[in-house]
């Protein structure tokens, strides 16, 4: 039979893993009766846990929100998991993370047991993170409040500064928060403009909850958006190659970084590949693995007609 102590963190973890247990369904796992579990309660309530509870058929126990921090009981290959990410966050582009990450790791380390420790120290003496140039950082707290608006629908106010340092007000409904891997993206519709925008998160400051709440019909794919926003509008050039294969195949190959794929039947897609100058495109193209023609420029055809030209004389 469990002690108090190793029964309230049991307890504890049962309350974490789904969002309302019947006290009989505790009791029984728990093995105590379930006076025994209404005591625990009463005792997790006293450390500052915040365990409500409801009477009645449906009642039962749950874990409010707010309250101190509970307890994270982590089978082995959870905690690795958790050491390995917190080292990654270490080298983020969001400000202050660094910081508590290295806390947080620290303080993992002190309760990891010894072949834990070895496991994560493997992992982390071998592995080496290629450095990726000078990247804006993203504050940390502005992240924040734009994930809140996201995760309630709730609209945010703010100020955004575009390419050209020229800065205004924006009011938005926010989607989702995308990542490329470089920068991060809000996707929001502009209630000013009325349209879809990206904008990017460190040339965003003062965002505000604006309490007002909407509600989306028919929101656009959020990575969909950002690939096109990022991976195509912005350059001179946009080669568009019709492939013979089926989008959900050939966007494995190419990501939303690398070009967009758009499908045009269950057998055939569109991909578009965008760049300043026709090199970057010839090596996109000629990456495919599947039967294609190039629909657009005339000029990107003739590029790889050359290049293949080459490869045959070669």
């Amino acid at each position: 039979m469990m002690d108090t102590a190793a029964r309230l963190l049991r307890l504890l973890s049962l309350l974490q893993s789904r969002p309302q247990w019947d006290g009989a369904e505790l009791a029984d796992r728990l093995a105590v009766t379930p006076r025994t579990v209404r005591r625990d309660v009463t005792r997790l309530r006293s450390l500052g846990y915040p365990v409500e509870a409801e009477a009645g058929i449906g009642g039962g126990y749950r874990l409010g929100p707010g309250g101190r921090l509970p307890p994270l009981l982590l089978e082995d290959e959870e905690a690795v998991a958790i050491a390995v990410g917190l080292r990654v966050a270490t080298t983020t582009t969001v400000s202050g993370v660094e910081e508590a990450a290295i806390s947080a790791l620290a303080k993992l380390h002190q309760v990891l047991p010894a072949r834990l420790q070895e496991r994560v120290a493997a992992i982390g003496a071998h592995t080496t993170q290629l450095p990726q140039g000078e990247l804006p950082q993203v504050d940390g707290e502005v992240l924040v409040t734009l994930a809140a608006g996201c995760r309630h629908i709730e609209g945010i106010r703010f100020r955004y500064r575009t390419h050209d340092g020229s800065e205004s007000e924006r009011s938005v409904e926010p989607l989702q928060i995308v990542h490329t891997g470089r920068r991060w993206y809000l996707v929001a519709r502009d209630r000013d403009r009325q349209a879809w925008r990206t904008f990017r998160v460190d040339r965003i400051t003062e965002p505000v909850l604006t309490g007002s709440r909407y509600r989306f019909e028919d929101p656009p794919d959020p990575v969909a958006l950002v690939a096109e926003g990022t991976g195509v509008a912005p350059w001179d050039i946009v080669g568009r190659v019709r492939v013979h294969a089926d989008a959900a195949t050939v966007a494995r190959m190419i990501p939303p970084s690398q070009g967009v794929v758009d499908p045009i039947d269950a057998n055939t897609c569109e991909v578009r590949f965008a760049a300043n100058e026709l090199g970057p495109l010839v090596s996109g193209v000629i990456r495919l693995y599947w039967p294609f023609e190039i629909l657009d420029p005339p000029e990107l055809r003739a590029a790889v007609h050359r290049h293949a030209r080459r490869l045959l004389d070669s």
